[in-house]
């Protein structure tokens, strides 16, 4: 248009042109999420009217969303948050975006905190953005949790999310490596650890190997390195009886079950993704074991 003004219909149609000129999968569905934002228009009233003429400074912040998204920025850190089980989290250099496959962790850990007979005490280890921890308590109103991570950045976000979500009477941040220092004992115990082989991370997708933080990916030359860590370290905090439950990676059930039998946890559940891959593990001492089938499993399909 002559004066530099685009209606609606055009302006998404050359911000999805340019996205799908550099590789952007969905492109028309990121260029509608950034332009809702850039735009301050609902999704409803983009629907509406897609003949509303567009201003030069929402033409400006659209533009500028467009050229990081062509740089493959996630649309989550573009916009400063990800939703989460319907909870709204602020995202950080520090901390990985949250993956609807992680969601399998919070859906275990809610289900055996039904079974403990009062309130229960969640530790989630490498907490990140808080998600783990912050869902599970969300869902629990008479519960608390401490959430650890080794990263500064991550710890400031959660405090953050916590305080957003209206869970900072319950939930508790710790900068620190693991367990370390945490104390007491914590009936269920979450993580979402590092678990990509290291090799493999430079083939992953440019959104994740250029955003996310490489301590938060990296499990070492197998990609088990973190089990092996917390497979010696979780008993000293974890109560009797008491639930741990790991995100893992394609391929690794076998091996992570095989590295918490050797410390002394039996499995328990394995839970699958939406694709139907094995995605999160849930594990317990011999006590645990006969804990829950004395109590009654609700439903629950265990190993």
């Amino acid at each position: 248009m002559n004066d530099g003004r685009r209606n609606l219909s055009d302006t998404l149609r050359v911000a999805a042109a340019d996205l799908r000129a550099a590789g952007v999968p969905d492109a028309m569905i990121d260029a509608r999420i950034l332009a809702s934002a850039a735009l301050r228009m609902s999704r409803e009233d983009m629907l509406r009217e897609p003949e509303r003429e567009i201003d030069p400074g929402g033409l400006a912040r659209l533009d500028a969303m467009v050229r990081r998204r062509a740089g493959r920025e996630p649309v989550a850190r573009i916009l400063g948050e990800r939703e989460f089980r319907s909870l709204s989290f602020r995202l950080g250099p520090a901390t990985l975006d949250p993956r609807p496959d992680s969601e399998t962790v919070v859906e275990a850990a809610i289900a055996y905190a039904d079974i403990f007979p009062g309130p229960v005490r969640l530790l989630d280890i490498g907490t990140g953005t808080g998600c783990l921890l912050l869902s599970a308590l969300d869902a629990l109103p008479d519960a608390s949790g401490v959430g650890t991570d080794i990263a500064a950045g991550a710890i400031e976000i959660a405090r953050q999310n916590s305080k957003l979500l209206g869970l900072s009477d319950c939930a508790e941040f710790l900068h620190t490596a693991w367990t370390e220092g945490v104390t007491g004992t914590f009936d269920i115990i979450l993580s979402n650890p590092p678990y990509i082989p290291a090799a493999d991370i430079a083939g992953l997708a440019p959104e994740v190997t250029g955003f996310d933080p490489l301590e938060a990916l990296d499990g070492g030359p197998d990609g088990l390195d973190a089990f092996r860590a917390l497979s010696v370290r979780i008993g000293e905090c974890l109560s009797t009886p008491g639930i741990a439950v790991f995100e893992i990676g394609a391929g690794q059930s076998d091996h992570v079950a095989g590295i918490f039998a050797t410390a002394g946890f039996h499995l328990l559940e394995i839970r699958t993704d939406l694709g139907g891959h094995p995605r999160s593990l849930a594990f317990g001492t011999e006590r645990s074991t006969g804990w829950l089938t004395t109590v009654g499993k609700k439903g629950l399909e265990t190993v």
